[in-house]
């Protein structure tokens, strides 16, 4: 009998918190839904993973660097197929926006306050206004921390928070909300 004593090789796969994806349990540990697929993926093709919690506004510079050696997250391909080397979607997930205040459709944010993550999709949508059905704003406030946009809507900073649509539900669900 032979027996193997290499280790397999370790992908260092950059993440920020943003459950229900990727964010810390009870334990500290990382876990979610882009873990679990990381680790079963990238563990059929032999390798270990590891979680290296990043700024997603650092994202592209911490590749370049070599600090981490992937990204993982609710991240949209569209419109940056030349920024990266895609292994591809392995889920699909609106742009949504949530809202505390009588909005009840797209055109009711003409001149209202929303918040969002900066570097998101959600950013890039309501800066760029390619789309004809995408209102002017009074204010886009662009946030690092993913967590504050909820923040800001809470306290009434904002009308609204533009987001990833599983992400808005884990946080109705962790905060209930609706």
């Amino acid at each position: 009998k032979i027996t193997d004593t290499t280790e397999n090789p370790v992908i260092k796969i950059g993440s920020d918190n943003y459950p229900p994806y990727n964010f810390l349990n009870e334990d500290g540990m990382p876990t979610g839904i882009d873990v679990d697929l990381a680790t079963e993926a990238f563990g059929r093709m032999g390798y270990k993973i590891e979680i290296i919690p990043i700024s997603w506004e650092q994202k592209k510079k911490l590749l370049e660097n070599g600090e981490i050696d992937c990204i993982m997250g609710c991240f949209s391909m569209k419109g940056r197929l030349d920024d990266y080397q895609w292994a591809g979607p392995y889920m699909i997930s609106r742009q949504v926006v949530a809202v505390n205040s009588d909005i009840y459709k797209l055109s009711d944010l003409e001149g209202k306050k929303l918040a969002v993550q900066s570097t998101t999709k959600p950013e890039e949508i309501f800066l760029r206004r390619t789309d004809e059905r995408i209102p002017k704003l009074g204010n886009l406030i662009s946030l690092e921390n993913r967590e504050l946009i909820y923040t800001f809507l809470g306290k009434g900073y904002v009308d609204a928070v533009g987001a990833h649509e599983e992400s808005i539900i884990q946080y109705m669900t962790d905060y209930n909300m609706e």
